[in-house]
């Protein structure tokens, strides 16, 4: 049955979409491996990438599942009590929410807010003794990066970013390539990332004191990090430009930026990102072939192709059940986690040159990553 989401909270309510949701909830403490209980996890914040990514995420996946809520809407609470069979001792609001480090039903706290407040919940979740999936961006600057990395290492609880392009079938085929060279060894890497924002001009990504910057924190960031897994190594320089043709609209952030990077491998590379454009391409051209990813960095299903006329198309799943599946693997086998604190620490880093190259007119910023012990994929 295909259900459009002007339907889906209507049927979550009261039919029978609702039951079935409500069955899987009452199951979600089994776990299929040596009688351990899956790993519950807490979303801080209920706005839309909550609701109608993470949550129905959480219904299928394996190895964790939604325990607990944190928002500061008690008529949402509500709701998703009812939608998710929630107890009431797992709802928290964001004065009491430290009080969830006597709650042993919940391992993980996921921190969906603004920008803004992403450093401030993920150092109490660590100081709560909680695992930590933080939102990208990370943080609003390098330092808070930081401060989250050092807060969970003190705490000894594991760290990931939302990076769900990360647990990607799709991104996971052009890193083989890249490592495997079939084509030879990669030359250049081109990736586009944003969309169209139209709707209301008081939104929060709107507002740099809550997001601190435009769409290069928001989508940017895809786009730096499929340049880097598209070329399998971190940038040594970058240069940037920036540029607005509704000033009157993208009044206190970026709307357009272009970059371009220099890798140390000898492959350079371009980053277009944009709130006032929609853009969703990966383009990796090596010695002798090239592999293309179109559309590269939405929810899926996703496309691509090689310069030998092969398709690459894999079953489409939800990224966020992959990825939120493989952190709890993480936690609970000592598998990888695809993206540690240290990653979005990186790209913080490379956001803030990518800042300062435009403040000073297009100047190529150089970048020490590789001396810092930053993850390259």
């Amino acid at each position: 049955m295909k259900i459009s989401r002007r339907t889906f909270n209507t049927k979550l309510a009261g039919g029978l979409l609702g039951v079935s949701l409500l069955s899987k909830s009452a199951l979600a403490y089994n776990f299929d491996k040596k009688n351990q209980r899956k790993l519950g996890v807490a979303l801080v914040g209920l706005g839309g990438y909550s609701k109608w990514q993470l949550a129905p995420a959480l219904l299928d996946t394996k190895y964790c599942y939604l325990a607990g809520i944190v928002t500061g809407t008690p008529s949402k609470g509500k709701e998703w009590m009812r939608t998710y069979n929630i107890p009431k001792e797992n709802v928290y609001n964001y004065d009491n929410f430290d009080e969830i480090a006597k709650n042993s039903a919940i391992d993980i706290v996921y921190v969906v807010l603004p920008n803004s407040m992403h450093a401030d919940f993920s150092i109490r979740a660590a100081k709560a003794g909680k695992h930590v999936i933080c939102e990208k961006p990370m943080a609003v600057s390098v330092a808070e990066c930081d401060a989250i990395i050092n807060a969970c290492n003190k705490a000894g609880v594991k760290l990931s970013v939302g990076y769900r392009m990360q647990s990607d079938p799709y991104t996971n085929e052009v890193k083989r390539l890249v490592k495997e060279k079939p084509f030879g060894t990669v030359q250049y890497v081109s990736s586009d990332a944003g969309y169209y924002s139209g709707g209301n001009p008081n939104q929060w990504r709107l507002n740099k004191k809550l997001s601190g910057g435009g769409a290069l924190v928001n989508m940017g960031v895809y786009a730096i990090q499929s340049n880097i897994y598209g070329t399998g190594t971190n940038p040594i320089s970058v240069s940037a430009q920036e540029f607005s043709t509704r000033p009157e609209y993208f009044k206190d952030t970026d709307e357009t930026i272009t970059a371009q990077m220099q890798f140390p491998n000898g492959a350079v590379g371009n980053l277009f990102t944009s709130h006032n454009a929609n853009a969703n391409r990966l383009f990796v051209s090596f010695k002798s072939g090239w592999v293309e990813l179109n559309p590269c960095h939405s929810y899926g299903p996703l496309a691509g192709r090689t310069s030998e006329g092969r398709g690459i198309s894999f079953p489409h799943r939800s990224q966020q059940l992959i990825q939120m599946d493989d952190f709890a693997k993480h936690i609970l086998t000592g598998s990888t986690n695809f993206a540690p604190g240290e990653m979005g620490k990186r790209d913080m880093i490379i956001v803030e040159a990518i800042y300062k190259s435009i403040k000073e007119g297009g100047k190529t910023i150089p970048l020490n990553l590789g001396n810092m012990g930053i993850v390259s994929i």
